[in-house]
């Protein structure tokens, strides 16, 4: 066999190894942050973004807001505390409150105070500053500005699945409650549902 034959039956052996190593490389494009892809068919950023919108929008537009604007003369002050994930599926519940915190901050509508871990943390540095900082830059204790209302809630999921067809169903439900007396001034709920495909290969 001539040493030309040798280099063509190479060739075949050399186009499928390039071939493997192509389809093992990663790629990646890049994206606007607000564009939907959505791959898996689980709670996403964009579910995120788009409940807490929605529910804020919604919260705002109630007549509870101008009933203390009324009897109080002055905008609420609302706290945002704990949002329980009891789906059936690891959601990230800091970035859905981090969504509606900003929500609520940029409606321009009500006062806004930090949660508790957060307000914790500003308590220690107080505490510090009333040790080491200068008299006149310290902030003293007990100027706190106390919420009128806390809002809460919980994320929940009904799953249906029929072959390689399945349905995700995401309900949200959040509350606004009065610290004073626990009313709850205001419900509201906010449903989600995905009809899922998955390949034949896929489990």
């Amino acid at each position: 066999m001539t040493r030309t034959h040798h280099t063509l039956c190479r060739w075949p052996a050399m186009v499928i190894a390039a071939m493997l190593l192509a389809g093992c490389g990663t790629t990646v494009d890049r994206i606007e942050s607000d564009e939907v892809r959505d791959l898996s068919g689980r709670w996403n950023d964009t579910d995120s973004r788009l409940v807490s919108e929605e529910m804020v929008q919604d919260m705002l537009s109630r007549a509870w807001l101008d009933n203390h604007r009324r009897n109080r003369g002055e905008d609420p002050t609302v706290i945002v505390g704990d949002v329980r994930n009891l789906s059936h599926e690891h959601i990230n519940t800091g970035t859905f409150i981090n969504d509606i915190e900003r929500e609520l901050i940029n409606a321009g509508e009500i006062s806004f105070v930090a949660g508790s871990d957060l307000r914790q943390a500003i308590r220690e540095e107080r505490r510090d500053q009333d040790v080491h900082a200068r008299e006149d830059t310290r902030n003293p204790m007990g100027q706190e500005i106390g919420a009128d209302y806390m809002l809460t809630g919980t994320i929940n999921t009904i799953m249906d699945v029929e072959g390689r067809t399945q349905v995700a169903y995401y309900q949200v439900n959040l509350a606004l409650t009065s610290i004073a007396d626990n009313r709850r001034v205001w419900v509201g709920q906010k449903e989600i549902k995905k009809v899922i495909q998955r390949g034949l290969f896929r489990s």
